[in-house]
């Protein structure tokens, strides 16, 4: 769809900035989430992040998506089971959405989402001619759950907001859905995501099976020792779940 039927051609921009407060977002999420971010020392660093992003909102900052917290918006813990892991949100205007690797349809699709097209093209040839979607949220509704460590950043600064209190948020997060029953596969692209096993080994209580390879950047995405290309990750999550009583993901 053009950004201009859907009336967004003078200020697509606007469209997914965070506004203020981010109480307001989590009171909005389900009963599960919230008991899960009330916890501490989750409602804590919750509430620091807070106070920072508003000065940084006051000092003239833009900082994307306009909901950090739309991924949990759109499965429950106990319907994940898939666990996709990005670093930190898109950083141009109009891209973010709440969702790694994510950005909506009227978006061009950035260089990782198009490795992760080519890479499920590769898998599924019959696909390869369907247009593929740039917005990946019907793969959250299956129960893919694609989480960023860092929930937020600055327009054009990549890791801005890093080590600024988010990756408590994300971990605790990746804890309780590690503390449930539902099996889950974890896809675990490039060192960045990969840092997270040893949380999934000291947390799972229910059968993982943890994917490695490298990121779907341009950068590593054909590199050796263990190319993003070619990895069959998409094929070995699905028959994964099957084995153990899972609904496969439609990917495409």
């Amino acid at each position: 769809m053009q950004m201009q039927q859907l009336g967004l051609l003078d200020q697509p921009e606007t469209l997914n900035q965070l506004a203020g407060s981010l109480q307001p977002l989590v009171a909005a999420l389900s009963p599960s989430w919230q008991q899960v971010l009330q916890q501490e020392p989750l409602q804590s660093k919750l509430q620091l992040l807070d106070h920072w992003l508003k000065q940084r909102l006051s000092a003239g900052a833009v900082i994307y998506p306009a909901n950090p917290f739309y991924a949990l918006t759109l499965s429950q813990p106990e319907d994940i089971k898939v666990v996709i892991l990005g670093q930190d949100p898109y950083h141009g205007p109009g891209q973010a959405q709440g969702l790694a690797f994510s950005v909506p349809d009227y978006i061009a699709r950035p260089p990782s989402l198009r490795n992760i097209y080519e890479e499920l093209h590769l898998e599924y040839p019959e696909y390869a001619n369907q247009p593929p979607q740039h917005d990946l949220s019907a793969w959250a509704k299956q129960g893919v759950l694609l989480l960023n460590t860092s929930l937020t950043v600055e327009d054009g600064k990549a890791a801005s907001h890093a080590n600024k209190g988010w990756e408590y948020i994300s971990d605790g997060i990746l804890r309780h859905i590690l503390t449930l029953a539902t099996p889950k596969v974890f896809m675990l692209w490039g060192n960045h995501a990969q840092a997270k096993q040893p949380l999934i080994d000291e947390y799972a209580t229910a059968p993982v099976l943890s994917l490695h390879s490298n990121h779907p950047s341009p950068l590593s995405a054909k590199r050796k020792p263990t190319p993003f290309i070619g990895n069959g990750h998409f094929m070995q999550c699905n028959e994964w779940l099957e084995q153990h009583g899972e609904k496969p993901i439609s990917w495409l």
